[in-house]
């Protein structure tokens, strides 16, 4: 009984010392992605003061970015598959240099996809805000809500959750701002509409991209960065 009591324990606190270090120590397979920004920095080093946007694949896919906001200096730092932690480790990589002055996001998928509860997002994203902050002081950071998708409608609960708790706390905090993307996405019976979606009910077609687009606009000029109408 002592030993299955000892054992226990241990796992118990292997398991809260992953979750603790999991912002301080994520996969090394990121280091090619991150390596690879900052190669292309080097070569042809990005605007100063635009609108960064980072987060997991829905942004590292954004390849239409520039020609949807004209006129607004973006600079797209998405990696495909990972989760907020990722970004707050890189930070000091693809987020201070830039020195925006807004920075949009969109993560949280993959981390409930892996089995983080809304707790954790929350406090992920508050860790990310935090240290964004480190190097780029009072920059705003807007979050772009966890967006329903067929893949995942399984997890939608929790993804909603999320959402619910971040904008709680973005709405107490200056210059954090949660924009829902959800509603738009959703059809009448309240699942996600299909036509926004590639065959893999994950990732968006242009079609997504496009709602994306109109709900982003009108916050982006509220910081300043006005979209260029067509000729």
């Amino acid at each position: 009984m002592k030993r299955l009591t000892w054992l226990v324990f241990f796992l118990t606190t292997l398991v809260a010392s992953a979750i603790a270090h999991a912002d301080s120590a994520p996969p090394s397979h990121w280091t090619p992605d991150i390596n690879a920004f900052v190669a292309a920095d080097h070569e042809h080093p990005p605007v100063q003061h635009g609108v960064l946007f980072i987060g997991s694949s829905s942004i590292r896919f954004w390849a239409s970015l520039a020609e949807d906001f004209p006129g607004v200096p973006v600079i797209n730092r998405g990696f495909g598959g990972s989760a907020l932690p990722d970004s707050t480790f890189y930070a000091d990589k693809i987020v201070w240099p830039y020195k925006p002055n807004l920075i949009v996001m969109y993560a949280g998928d993959n981390d409930i996809n892996d089995g983080a509860t809304a707790e954790q997002v929350l406090a992920s994203f508050q860790k990310f805000v935090a240290r964004a902050r480190e190097g780029v002081p009072n920059v705003p950071v807007v979050y772009i809500s966890i967006k329903p998708s067929i893949a995942r409608l399984n997890l939608w609960p929790t993804m909603k959750a999320a959402n619910d708790k971040i904008r709680d706390w973005a709405a107490t905090q200056k210059n954090v701002r949660f924009v829902d993307i959800a509603p738009a996405m959703l059809d009448a019976q309240g699942k996600p509409r299909a036509e926004l979606f590639r065959p893999d009910g994950l990732h968006m077609l242009p079609a997504g991209y496009a709602l994306w687009v109109a709900t982003l606009k009108p916050v982006l000029a509220d910081y300043g960065f006005v979209v260029k109408s067509s000729p």
